[in-house]
């Protein structure tokens, strides 16, 4: 067994917000597991020059346990996006995200 990365990638909030992802993602999508961990903004800046100083930052990562290679788990990666999806949607407006597709072995 190995463990394979799905997607990576951030979700923030403003500081003053009370939501944590950690209770608003699910844990587990099927035998995909989502894991959110605080950490530091990984820019000083938004894209339009606002500073991240005033937002939570985690990193979020979707990882599966198994034998198949990075390239055949492309299905279960489609999958498991339309499965988060609806959640992400369901949080307060200025929550931010952005999760990539990243299929290689941790």
């Amino acid at each position: 067994m190995k463990a394979i990365k799905l997607f990576q990638g951030y979700l923030w909030h403003p500081k003053d917000l009370a939501f944590d992802p950690r209770e608003a993602l699910p844990r587990q999508l099927g035998e995909v597991h989502v894991l959110v961990d605080k950490v530091r903004a990984p820019m000083t800046f938004f894209e339009d020059g606002t500073p991240t100083e005033t937002q939570q930052f985690y990193q979020v990562t979707l990882l599966v346990r198994t034998e198949q290679e990075p390239a055949a788990l492309k299905p279960l990666a489609e999958s498991v996006s339309r499965e988060l999806n609806p959640y992400l949607e369901a949080t307060p407006q200025t929550v931010g995200w952005q999760l990539l597709e990243d299929l290689r072995q941790i």
